[in-house]
This record gives structure tokens, C-alpha cells and sequence, in this order.
């Protein structure tokens, strides 16, 4: 099970790099809590990323997200829900006075509770992630190699392996340059609305998505 040769593997693992490195919605939304919230936000961001994120890889293989893919109505469901979701956190973000997502108010603790949900449904209330499983995963099935839906459960996984060696040195850096900002009240309110405006792009670029 498992046989690739060298140059498999070698054009997969480059691929899965270069997507992870590529600017896009889910490193965004990692940075965004990591300044509002400090390393704990961006690691909770992180991981409700890379769990829905497995969750879809997990319905790729088993072909489920090939019905969102192929169906229309199935597709605008989840799409309009993720688009309704994103500004619902936009106009809590624009709310804040500056703790957006803490249960104690007396803490400057991150709910990252919280933040890990958010970043699973985000995840999953985004066709697009599925349609981008469906596109990129089967290119790297070998016919031979083993059942195809344990090739693509392997090589979804491994995308998301590869992200962790490109996105907590960033959670720590973003975290080391913004410490010290985020000690003001004021400025956390402004970092709040950066936030609220992040969802708002999020949910403008998904409404204008189309199969």
C-alpha cells in the first residue's frame, strides 16, 4: 500500500508547500486573531482551521463532498449559510469594545474555545474547500498504490501536516511584534473591527463564488 516513487512524492510535497505558503483566507484569519488575541488566538484559529479542514478531506474521501461540488442547490446552501455566518461575525466584531470573543470579561485571556469553532465552520460553510479537494487530491491518486480513498485521506492529511511547518512560526512572530500593542484598550477595539473587516471580505469573496 502506499508505493509512489520519488518524483511523487517530490511534486506533492512541493505542491502542498506552496499552497500553505500562498497568502490566502485561512492564513489571514490565523494572523488576524493572532494580533488580536496573541499566540493562544492564533493557535485555537490554527487548529479549528486544520480540523475542518481534515473534516473535509474526510468527506472527499468518502465522495460526500462530491455532492456539494455537484449540486447546485446543495453548493448555494452552503454557500449562503457560510456567507451569512461570516458577517454575523463581522457585526459582532464591529460590536466589540475591544474582547470580542472573552466569556470573563475580567480576563485578557482569549476565548479560544470560541475561535476554534469559529475557524471549523468557517472551514466548513466554504464550498470551495471542497471543490478544492475534489481538484487537487485525485491528481495524486496511483492507480496500484492502494484504495483510493485511504491515497486521498493520506495525502489531505499531509497537506495539513505540512501546514504546521509553515504556520506556528508565523503565529509567533505575528504574536512578538503586536504584544506589547495589544495592552491598549483602544487599539484592541481598532483590532476588533480589522477583524470584523476580514469576515466581511471573507464573506463578500464567498458570495461572489460561483461552481
Amino acid at each position: 500500500m502506499f508505493d509512489y516513487n520519488f518524483a511523487h512524492w517530490t511534486t506533492f510535497l512541493i505542491a502542498a508547500l506552496l499552497l500553505n505558503i500562498a497568502p490566502g483566507p485561512d492564513m489571514a484569519y490565523i494572523l488576524s486573531h493572532t494580533i488580536t488575541g496573541g499566540k493562544k488566538a492564533g493557535f485555537a484559529a490554527m487548529f479549528g482551521i486544520w480540523s475542518g479542514a481534515f473534516l473535509y478531506v474526510s468527506l472527499t474521501a468518502l465522495g460526500l463532498a462530491a455532492i456539494v461540488a455537484a449540486s447546485a442547490t446543495a453548493f448555494s446552501i452552503v454557500k449562503w449559510v457560510g456567507v451569512i455566518y461570516l458577517f454575523w461575525l463581522a457585526f459582532g466584531a464591529f460590536r466589540s469594545k475591544g474582547s470580542l470573543l472573552d466569556i470573563n470579561k475580567e480576563s485578557t485571556s482569549p476565548n479560544t474555545g470560541a475561535i476554534f469553532k469559529q475557524g471549523v465552520l468557517i472551514h466548513l460553510l466554504n464550498p470551495k474547500v471542497a471543490t478544492f479537494f475534489i481538484a487537487f487530491l485525485p491528481q495524486f491518486v496511483v492507480k496500484g498504490a492502494g484504495p483510493v480513498w485511504a491515497q486521498l485521506m493520506l495525502h489531505g492529511t499531509l497537506i495539513i501536516v505540512t501546514a504546521a511547518f509553515v504556520e506556528p512560526p508565523l503565529i509567533y512572530a505575528g504574536d512578538r511584534i503586536t504584544g506589547r500593542l495589544r495592552e491598549s484598550q483602544k487599539l484592541q477595539r481598532w483590532l476588533d473591527r480589522a477583524l470584523g473587516s476580514v469576515f466581511v471580505a471573507f464573506g463578500i469573496k464567498l458570495a461572489l463564488y460561483e461552481r
